[in-house]
């Protein structure tokens, strides 16, 4: 996985330095569900200016959930981290003459975890633009199927969001 990993950010980061519109960042949030403590990862989006004031393009990147940990039956248990790779559609509007914008990531978001199947992916973003990069205030939600495994090794399917508040910065690359 880490070389796969490894072989994605080589080729976006050579990518990145042949277009122009191309957006690299990372973020930071607070999950919203008790299955994680905190989440992190990297953004990457690739936007064309379509129409006055808005832009569409492709967003990728990687957000990894660090698991909490649980007290019971006298113990403390750690859930395992998991990870999510979204592919999708990214838009951007723009107000006219205000360094405010909106913007919206939708598509679907690959798993890591072999317990978890990926689903859809949202993030919903406000953003404030900078002469280097874009500021941003959104909500990651991403909707899937899991089998979690109890005493009897046994797996139980079952449907989970996971939500997150982010807060991140994309740097512009041109």
């Amino acid at each position: 996985m880490k070389k796969i990993f490894l072989a994605a950010a080589v080729a976006v980061f050579g990518f990145a330095q042949a277009q122009e519109g191309f957006k690299l960042g990372g973020h930071i949030g607070a999950p919203t569900t008790d299955n994680a403590a905190f989440t992190l990862g990297l953004d990457a989006a690739y936007r064309w200016n379509i129409a006055k004031n808005f832009d569409l393009g492709v967003a990728t990147g990687y957000s990894h959930f660090v698991a909490k940990s649980y007290r019971f039956d006298g113990g403390t248990y750690k859930g395992d981290d998991f990870g999510f790779i979204p592919v999708a559609v990214s838009g951007k509007y723009s107000f006219n003459g205000a360094p405010i914008a909106v913007g919206l990531d939708l598509g679907y978001a690959i798993s890591t975890n072999s317990n978890i199947n990926g689903g859809l992916y949202a993030l919903p973003k406000f953003m404030y633009n900078m002469p280097t990069g874009e500021l941003y205030v959104g909500y990651q939600s991403i909707s899937g199927e899991y089998d979690r495994r109890y005493y009897n090794d046994r797996p139980v399917p079952g449907k989970e969001s996971v939500g997150a508040v982010v807060v991140g910065y994309n740097f512009y690359l041109k």
